[in-house]
């Protein structure tokens, strides 16, 4: 019996743990010498036992069979590189076997910060993009349930509609773009608008993921005296306590942006989603839009030419994935169901070894209809399943 039952689950966040070459194999002939490594370090206890996969390719036979045989306990089981799939597509349609959902999208785990880097040339941000999404295009190639997530910097609109192109002919059927300036500019920049109405006219949801935008605060908020902790899986460049304070602000700011420089009521099919950032603000969020647009309409004029309330439009055409540990019966009762979905985060650490049993304690209580939203059809809606 698969750990997940009794109703349809799709899961708005999975992983793949690349292996060396996953950049550099995928790449032209030209860029492929000067993508930067990637770095196993920065996972911490998620990156043990890189080396014996990049030397296999797979797990043995006989660790398969014993991650097989935990049945629906897989979920609870080895995490990072160990976990059944994390890096070998066969193994990976049995990982869903036993877990039992019937979609994922999958992220890449350390590719975006290459493809993303602000300091890097454009040839390289590029280059490192089509190497991502044709190695993608591959791990997902051969199971209509995972869902392939392209990498898609924004900083030049005609390379960015170029990509996506590429991105959409090798079956990739979501965006990963970094939540920053895009190229200097904002997100509602004109000459983005483009790449917005592709997406819109494809029926390609843009993300939002932790990893596209720099995870930590400034050292000098880590400045006590004392030593600087790191982070709780031990890669010392990944999230620390008091990075959560502010991990979901840049995305928060580039939603904002979007929506109040009228990208959303522009491109009404537009869908899009924040994942693996948290979603408790996203009720005050919503109030604090729409104050913005009342009472700003006043001096600026492309806040007076929205003719939909932010929330409004934020409920209808975008979705958020709540942290395991978060109250997302909460949130929906400040704001509403349309907005939230669920994820296992699989094989990261962080997803926890019980993500439905944590999720199912705070939406106790609600409806049928609400636990379909939140379980399946949102991620539907998103997809336009």
């Amino acid at each position: 019996m698969s750990y997940a039952r009794d109703r349809i689950y799709l899961d708005a966040d999975s992983h793949l743990m690349e292996l060396p070459d996953f950049l550099t194999a995928h790449a032209d002939p030209g860029i492929r010498d000067r993508i930067p490594q990637i770095n196993f370090d920065a996972g911490g206890r998620s990156s043990d036992s890189w080396q014996a996969a990049a030397e296999s390719g797979a797990h043995p036979a006989e660790t398969v069979a014993e991650l097989v045989a935990l049945g629906d306990d897989l979920i609870a089981g080895p995490k990072g590189y160990f976990a059944l799939g994390a890096f070998n597509k066969e193994e990976r349609g049995v990982a869903l076997d036993l877990l039992g959902f019937q979609q994922q999208f999958v992220f890449s785990t350390f590719s975006g910060p290459i493809a993303f880097d602000p300091t890097a040339d454009l040839e390289l941000r590029y280059g490192a993009t089509r190497a991502h999404n044709r190695a993608m295009a591959e791990f997902c190639s051969d199971d209509p349930r995972l869902t392939g997530v392209a990498l898609l910097p924004l900083d030049d609109p005609e390379a960015a509609l170029a990509e996506f192109d590429f991105a959409v002919s090798l079956g990739l059927e979501a965006m990963w773009i970094p939540h920053r300036p895009a190229g200097g500019g904002s997100p509602g920049h004109d000459a983005l608008d483009p790449v917005w109405a592709r997406m819109a006219e494809a029926n390609i949801p843009f993300l939002l993921h932790v990893g596209g935008n720099p995870l930590q605060i400034k050292p000098a908020w880590m400045n006590t005296g004392r030593p600087i902790p790191t982070d709780w899986i031990g890669g010392g460049e990944n999230v620390r306590g008091k990075d959560m304070i502010a991990l979901h602000h840049a995305a928060e700011t580039f939603v904002g942006t979007l929506v109040l420089d009228g990208v959303l009521e522009r491109h009404p099919n537009l869908r899009g989603a924040v994942v693996e950032l948290g979603a408790g603000w996203v009720p005050s969020l919503l109030r604090r839009l729409d104050l913005i647009a009342q009472i700003w309409k006043r001096s600026e004029p492309d806040l007076a030419a929205l003719k939909t309330p932010p929330s409004e439009a934020i409920s209808q055409q975008m979705a958020f994935t709540p942290y395991p540990f978060e109250d997302v019966g909460a949130m929906i009762r400040e704001s509403n169901p349309d907005l939230y979905l669920f994820s296992s985060d699989y094989p990261h650490i962080e997803g926890g070894r019980n993500p439905l049993g944590r999720f199912a304690a705070s939406l106790d209580g609600m409806s049928e209809e609400i636990l379909d939203k939140f379980y399946a059809r949102n991620m539907a809606d998103l997809l336009r399943h």
